[in-house]
């Protein structure tokens, strides 16, 4: 495929799948039960994090989190005391549990107390057009309180080659915004062009397929092959793609 056909081609499934008709089978629908800025972001950030496996487990399981933060993910995490992290003991999503959902409140309360929040935590801080050291380093701050190490496989990091699927994920929900309602664009600081998509099995495979990615594992060195490609057919909103991607993947199977 030639490169305008490709393109053409793409651009067509994203306005296919980018369309508030998909929130209701993905698990961004978890944030989209809240209006304020923190609580968008916390829920958000949980439910990216457990966001591998099976779609509906996924969104029961966030819901159960959000549940157990009694539905005010930032006043909970803000004001919760020892005490009330007791609720968590039976939670569990495949390899996260009680003990990582426990340090991930601790963790998040620590990042909006010394760190200025998520927004500014996540900031690109290097000049560099791409979210790798900014990750790098969310992970040491956010793991710069008193943890178990267990917890700390939980949030990938990209200078040890990780694709941080999940991470540049919920980077995608935050930032990027196009009006069609399904990403949320609430974080203004930060500029859509170095969004990368969030690369797993499904857009991997598609994009071998289309020829836009050679390399075979899914990590960070694939990502950037995958980003320099998908730059070019839009530098401004390249990581609009993923909807493609995905949709091409799981909806149409077409790896």
């Amino acid at each position: 495929m030639k490169q305008t056909e490709l393109k053409e081609f793409l651009d067509e499934k994203v306005t296919l799948y980018n369309h508030p008709k998909f929130i209701e089978s993905d698990p961004i629908q978890i944030p989209h039960q809240f209006s304020k800025k923190e609580d968008i972001e916390i829920a958000a950030f949980l439910t990216a994090t457990i966001s591998w496996g099976n779609r509906k487990m996924i969104i029961q399981n966030a819901s159960k989190m959000l549940e157990l933060l009694e539905n005010t993910p930032f006043d909970f995490v803000m004001n919760h005391q020892e005490n009330d992290l007791k609720s968590f003991e039976n939670f569990v999503h495949r390899t996260f549990n009680s003990v990582d959902l426990q340090q991930f409140v601790k963790s998040l309360k620590h990042i909006y107390q010394n760190h200025e929040g998520l927004e500014n935590a996540l900031s690109i801080k290097d000049n560099s057009k791409t979210y790798q050291t900014a990750i790098h380093e969310f992970k040491q701050h956010f793991f710069e309180i008193p943890h178990s190490y267990r917890t700390q496989k939980h949030i990938s990091d990209p200078l040890k080659n990780s694709a941080a699927k999940r991470i540049n994920m919920f980077l995608r929900w935050m930032v990027r915004n196009d009006n069609t309602g399904v990403d949320f664009g609430i974080w203004k600081t930060h500029n859509p062009a170095n969004l990368s998509c969030p690369l797993d099995v499904h857009s991997g495979n598609v994009a071998r397929k289309l020829g836009i990615l050679k390399r075979e594992q899914n990590d960070w060195k694939a990502l950037t092959e995958l980003d320099k490609k998908l730059r070019k057919l839009d530098k401004n909103d390249p990581v609009k793609y993923d909807f493609a991607l995905f949709g091409l993947g799981v909806f149409e199977k077409f790896s």
